[in-house]
């Protein structure tokens, strides 16, 4: 009987071994399935994440590239209302400049200029002078304009062209982006030439050198002087539309 019941043992522990083999097969088959599982969802997770920044990625490049095209547009469209407005300026002084050579050879010819009279100067070579730098400045020469201008007002601080000249010597500085010498200019314009036509737009020019560098305040003020000083004026209805921008 002994040897049945040792046959009998071995049998039992075999089953139960392989029992024991498919019960640890099919958990780690579940321990697999599980962790793929988890793996398959993280990776969704993952690729939805980088679908979604990859989305908001595009859509700020796009957004990017819509306002660099609004700043470039902008921009083309200052640069063409600047150049209209120094062509609108160029023609104005070149008609008022033939008014005031007339009167300017009027009194110099005039009978009742008495003993005290200012001494006669040539008005045509000053005319040729003033014109020579200001075709310097039409012909973007800045630099050259801007020596010419200076020239004239100095030569002839007393001329009918001298407040003209002495504010395209600032718009001569302006075009090099010299703001500080602009404003310099101009405000020669605004003190020694304060009656002058050219006053209020001095004003407005040195508004907006102060606006490029970065003085609110001072723009503000100079805005303001251009309406208090120069009621009526076109001058004056450009500062108060560029307040009202504010």
């Amino acid at each position: 009987m002994r040897p049945v019941r040792i046959a009998l043992f071995i049998a039992a522990l075999g089953a139960a071994q392989a029992h024991a083999g498919v019960f640890d097969d099919e958990e780690a088959r579940r321990q697999v399935a599980d962790l793929r599982i988890k793996t398959e969802a993280r990776f969704d997770q993952q690729a939805k994440g980088q679908l979604d920044l990859a989305s908001q990625i595009q859509r700020q490049a796009d957004e990017i590239s819509r306002l660099r095209g609004q700043i470039e547009t902008l921009n083309y469209e200052l640069d063409t209302a600047k150049k209209r407005q120094q062509d609108f300026y160029l023609d104005l002084d070149t008609r008022l400049r033939k008014f005031e050579t007339a009167d300017s050879a009027n009194a110099t010819v005039n009978p009742e200029n008495g003993p005290n009279s200012k001494p006669a100067t040539d008005p045509a070579k000053e005319s040729q002078e003033y014109e020579a730098a200001l075709n310097q400045f039409k012909a973007g020469k800045y630099k050259e304009a801007a020596a010419g201008f200076a020239a004239f007002v100095q030569k002839y601080p007393a001329s009918s062209l001298a407040p003209n000249a002495q504010y395209w010597l600032g718009n001569a500085w302006y075009a090099q982006r010299d703001c500080k010498r602009a404003i310099e200019a101009q405000s020669v314009v605004t003190t020694k030439y304060a009656d002058s036509a050219k006053a209020p737009d001095a004003w407005l020019a040195i508004a907006t050198c102060q606006q490029e560098l970065g003085n609110p305040t001072g723009v503000k003020r100079s805005l303001e002087t251009v309406m208090t000083k120069y009621p009526g004026t076109p001058a004056a209805d450009t500062a108060r539309d560029r307040l009202k921008k504010k």
